[in-house]
């Protein structure tokens, strides 16, 4: 009898320990006390004003940052998510290194500029690439994000 007290007290502690060790599962119910949700509504607020429709129809993936004549150039695949053809699209890419130290400076920037993209269709672009950093210093593919700022057709 005293043994099986023993076990279902060992079962209940060990449980305990295990679930308070556990990191978080990432799961958010969007409240202003999750840290992570503020900063993400904080980050992105501003930057919502006055933000052009096409924002939310056109997507930049497929993202690489090689060399060509000893000089940084940015490829990408510029994806039109509307039913309507997008004409005369110029914009901005920001690449931002999704790693620990992501807050920091952004990686570089492109310019855009795509004549058209048809309806859910897509766009290889080739630009050059400004940035500060030397190519070994260049974050793989796999950490870049883009932000993409529409400056052209105007609202």
């Amino acid at each position: 009898m005293v043994g099986g007290g023993v076990a279902v007290a060992l079962l209940l502690v060990l449980g305990v320990a295990y679930y308070a060790l556990q990191p978080s599962s990432g799961k958010t119910d969007g409240s202003p006390t999750d840290k992570g949700a503020s900063d993400k509504v904080a980050a992105v607020a501003p930057a919502e004003k006055g933000t052009n429709p096409l924002q939310k129809s056109v997507e930049v993936s497929g993202v690489r940052v090689v060399t060509q004549d000893k000089k940084p150039v940015a490829k990408a695949v510029i994806v039109n998510h509307s039913i309507a053809e997008v004409t005369g699209l110029e914009a901005t890419v920001t690449l931002w290194a999704s790693t620990k130290r992501s807050e920091e400076d952004s990686v570089g920037t492109f310019q855009i500029k795509v004549s058209s993209i048809a309806p859910n269709g897509s766009v290889d672009v080739t630009a050059p690439f400004n940035t500060k950093l030397k190519p070994y210093e260049m974050p793989d593919w796999q950490n870049l994000t883009a932000d993409l700022q529409i400056t052209s057709p105007k609202p």
